[in-house]
This record gives structure tokens, sequence and C-alpha cells, in this order.
């Protein structure tokens, strides 16, 4: 029996690190995909795309900021977080929202996240994505912080004195800011977003099921056009 080519399907990811639905989305994305190992891989990209792009570098207390922003009172936002530790603990992701003080920029944090993948070896953007939502999610640290992403830049191994660099510089500051513009003018305007194939749009932290279902779908098309 000749064994099948998964069919491929570029995944742009379009989520900020400080967006805990964009965490649930990540994981419940890769747990379709490793449902469907042998009929579906991913080409993962990771997209910027800023909540908060004019945070200044102190950051803001999360009650406050949420407040400001949505109305939120204080009981509407402890069930949100009860809802998105419950989420998270059901995809294998500690959210410890009691320790998350502080809101944060982030553009640093999508300038590495772009140069992990101009320059990075094959699934160490992805790497970084990850370790940045833990940092920030599950040990309550500054994503913004150059520390805290030199730290996680050496764990990954990746290239700790080029990333001094780019965060020393403004490499990469353009590239991060022209793609920001893309997918807003495309119309995104809430994340996370994930495009695939650059045609299609599954937008929020959906389930595993209904992820496995789209990418399926689409997978399936995407075998028939290319056999037709």
């Amino acid at each position: 029996m000749t064994a099948t080519t998964p069919t491929t399907l570029k995944i742009d990811f379009v989520s900020d690190v400080s967006c805990p639905w964009c965490a649930i989305g990540l994981h419940a994305l890769e747990q379709a995909a490793g449902r469907l190992q042998g009929e579906v891989a991913l080409d993962l990209h990771f997209q910027p795309f800023e909540l908060n792009p004019q945070m200044g570098a102190e950051g803001q207390d999360i009650a406050e900021h949420l407040f400001e922003k949505y109305g939120a009172t204080p009981e509407q936002s402890q069930k949100n977080r009860d809802a998105i530790t419950e989420r998270g603990a059901a995809l294998g992701f500690t959210f410890n929202m009691g320790q998350r003080g502080r809101i944060y920029n982030t553009f640093d944090a999508h300038r590495l996240l772009h140069w992990a993948g101009e320059e990075g070896a094959a699934g160490q953007q992805a790497a970084l994505k990850h370790a940045l939502f833990e940092a920030y999610f599950t040990h309550g640290q500054n994503p913004g912080s150059h520390d805290v992403l030199l730290r996680l830049v050496a764990q990954l191994g990746l290239d700790a004195e080029r990333a001094r660099a780019v965060l020393a510089s403004d490499e990469y500051a353009d590239a991060v800011r022209e793609q920001e513009a893309f997918y807003q003018q495309h119309g995104i305007h809430s994340v996370p977003a994930v495009i695939v194939n650059g045609r299609h749009l599954i937008q929020g932290g959906q389930p595993v099921e209904v992820f496995e279902q789209a990418l399926r779908q689409i997978a399936g098309q995407a075998s028939g056009s290319a056999a037709a």
C-alpha cells in the first residue's frame, strides 16, 4: 500500500502575545492538526497584531485597562478569566490569571518573532511564540522586557547575540508595521485570525473540533483542485 502524502496548508496565524484567546486558538489549532496527522500538515507562520500599540513600556494595571478599554466590571473580568482558565486547562495550557497583573507593550516581541521566522530554523518561530505565551500567561512576566526576551531566545537555542542586536536597533520594525497594516487593511480587527492558504479565515479561539473540521474540509478542497 502506498502511503498518501499529507496536504500542506499554509497558515498565517495573526495574533498578539498578550491575547489569551490567541494562546487558546494556537493550542487548539495544533491539536486539530495532530488529529489529522498523515492527512494534513501545517506550514505555520506567525503574523503580528498589537492589541495595544500605544501602550507604554511600563504597562498598565490589567483591571484598570480592561475597564478603560471595554468597560468591563470586576465581576465580568473575573467571569472571563475563569472561562479562559478552564479552556486553557482543557488544552493543557496553564493560565495563572492572578499573576497577570499588568498589560504590556508587545512590539519588540513581534520584532523578535519576525526575526525568528526570517533567520531561525524550522519550528523556532513557533517555539518562541509558545514561550512568550507561557512567560506572560503562566508566569506573569513582561513580554516586552528585553531581559525576558533574551532569556527565552537563549533557552530555545536561538542566536542570543543576534537577538540582542535586533532589540538594540530598529531592525524589523518597518516589516512588523507593514504586516500589521496589511492584515488590518484586509479586515482583520480582532485576533486570533487564522488564515489558511491566503483565502480561508477562521476567526477566534475556536474549539479543537472546529479547527479539525475546517482543516479537513480545506485540505480536501485543495487536494481536489490539485487533482483536477
